[in-house]
């Protein structure tokens, strides 16, 4: 397979492009992906850090808060219950995140709460009441089991909260009893809203989750998430203490996010939930920037591609174009025509080219006319110019040929002259030179162009005429006459009259009959004939 030059620039160069568009594209996407990543991760890793933080920080603060009521004196014995039931009461009015505040004795029985709720009850089976005994105590977000149908719900949905207890002492220093609390879960959303709102308007489908360390149960997060498991590897790498991002699939729906994440780790004296903080986008939704960048890339370079082509196949044919002109100049000279191969200045390796095919097609032309002219040489007498014998062999083969596909003969003049000896003995051989000459002449304008005058050496001629099938040897001897009449007038050479005779032998070929030697053989025996008969007349020999 071959292509012209103008099909390979235009190839050459739009292959040219699209590769440099694919490694540019991947180059500048792998670039570009590398450098979003980072700094999008990078964003989503600090704002999970500080919701961390905030959350931290809000539980630390609520835990103090509860930590410092319980060592007020009014909790002390003997116990204002009036007195209490105010503190309690005030405390949620100041901070309405504290849903629920009760003061409980030593036995879990409620002495004081707040709107008297779950008064004189008995909770000392709950993790609120028992843990508090211990000492300051901070539990994870629950569904709310007592007070789930005493507090109002507007919502419907069930309700949450987090319980921080602190044991209550008497003035011997024994605990007597446990300041307990529940917050509503509703104060992480505002923590969540002052950090991923600002972030949301700068990315777009960013979620966030907070993932409770018990049972990696999601805890705040979408509405349709929010109580089921996570076991994502962004969640494993926060349990493992590490604040960082990464790309991960996520283990439900199996879309791949970009995803920032923080394990809380408490609070000055507060030691923490082990709440895991992960914030995501999908990365169809980061990476659309660097997306948009390698389709513009793409489109370019094919553009590029495009526009190069055609750039390439114009130019090709600007620098071709000598080329062209000078294969069609070849092909001209091939077909014979006089042409001369022309010259270009306008590139230095195509006028090289320009001048040594000049320089060839004339070494080839001297070549060739040497070859003309031995090879003509070789098949004419050089005294007469005549065709010699070798030319007379070519020519019968020819019209031996179409003389056969005709049906018709060929008739052989065998000739030699008569006096010829004596005058290149008397005059020199020379005027005898000069004598053939002219009898050659005279013998060309005795015969048609179809037909042949050899020379085959001194005085003797052959003359092969193009006869008729029906009377070959009438026609033969009409021009075989015309011949000796000629012949006969006299020649002048060098200011003298001379006068030759000439004796003829005749044969007659015909398609059926013997080959052409056979056939000269006789017309050579009639001449001697001739010859002895008197000379200057015609005999017959008829091949067999």
């Amino acid at each position: 397979m071959s292509f012209n030059l103008r099909t390979l620039f235009a190839s050459a160069f739009a292959a040219a492009i699209i590769l440099i568009t694919v490694l540019l594209g991947y180059l500048i996407g792998s670039q570009s992906a590398k450098s979003v990543e980072a700094g999008i991760g990078g964003s989503l890793a600090e704002e999970a850090c500080q919701l961390s933080e905030k959350l931290d920080q809000f539980m630390w603060s609520r835990s103090a808060e509860v930590e410092v009521l319980s060592k007020l004196k009014a909790f002390q014995e003997p116990v204002d219950q009036a007195e209490v039931s105010g503190l309690l009461n005030q405390l949620k009015s100041s901070l309405p995140v504290f849903t629920w505040i009760g003061f409980l004795d030593a036995k879990g029985k409620v002495l004081s709460s707040t709107d008297n709720l779950l008064l004189g009850q008995n909770i000392s089976q709950r993790p609120v009441f028992q843990e508090g005994l211990k000492g300051l105590y901070a539990g994870d977000v629950h569904d709310a089991v007592l007070l789930s149908k005493l507090l109002p719900n507007p919502s419907g949905e069930v309700l949450q909260f987090v319980d921080v207890s602190a044991p209550v002492y008497s003035t011997k220093g024994q605990v007597s009893g446990v300041l307990a609390a529940h917050l509503s879960w509703e104060w992480s959303r505002e923590v969540e809203k002052s950090i991923v709102a600002p972030l949301k308007e700068r990315l777009q489908d960013v979620e966030a989750f907070v993932v409770s360390k018990k049972d990696n149960t999601i805890v705040l997060g979408p509405a349709e998430l929010v109580g089921k498991r996570m076991s994502d590897e962004a969640l494993k790498q926060a349990r493992a203490g590490a604040n960082s991002w990464m790309v991960e699939a996520d283990a439900n729906n199996k879309e791949s996010y970009l995803t920032g994440y923080a394990y809380g780790k408490g609070y000055q004296n507060y030691p923490g939930l082990g709440w895991t903080v992960i914030i995501r986008q999908p990365t169809d939704v980061a990476f659309a920037s660097v997306h948009r960048l390698e389709r513009f890339v793409v489109i370019s370079g094919l553009a590029a591609a495009v526009l190069f082509a055609v750039i390439g196949w114009f130019l090709a044919g600007w620098i071709t174009r000598p080329l062209n002109n000078i294969t069609k100049t070849a092909d001209l000279l091939s077909a014979g025509a006089n042409v001369e191969i022309p010259s270009s200045t306008r590139f230095k390796d195509v006028a090289v080219l320009s001048e040594s095919l000049r320089h060839l097609v004339g070494n080839l032309t001297k070549v060739e006319s040497k070859l003309t002219y031995m090879s003509d040489m070789a098949l004419h007498d050089k005294l007469t110019g005549l065709p010699n014998r070798a030319a007379l062999d070519e020519f019968l083969a020819h019209a031996v040929s179409k003389a056969k596909q005709n049906r018709t003969t060929l008739s052989f003049l065998y000739l030699d002259l008569d006096g010829f000896k004596k005058v290149n003995d008397t005059l020199g051989h020379a005027t005898g030179d000069a004598l053939l000459q002219e009898v050659a002449f005279r013998l060309l304008d005795c015969t048609r162009d179809n037909e042949i005058v050899a020379r085959l050496g001194g005085d003797e001629f052959i003359v092969v005429l193009n006869t008729s099938a029906s009377k070959p040897a009438h026609e033969a001897e009409i021009v075989a006459s015309r011949i000796i009449s000629k012949i006969n007038l006299p020649i002048v050479i060098r200011g003298e009259n001379i006068h030759v005779g000439c004796s003829v032998g005749a044969a007659i070929w015909s398609p059926d009959g013997a080959d052409t030697d056979e056939t000269l053989r006789l017309a050579d025996e009639a001449l001697y004939i001739s010859k002895r008969s008197g000379k200057n007349q015609i005999t017959f020999e008829a091949a067999g």
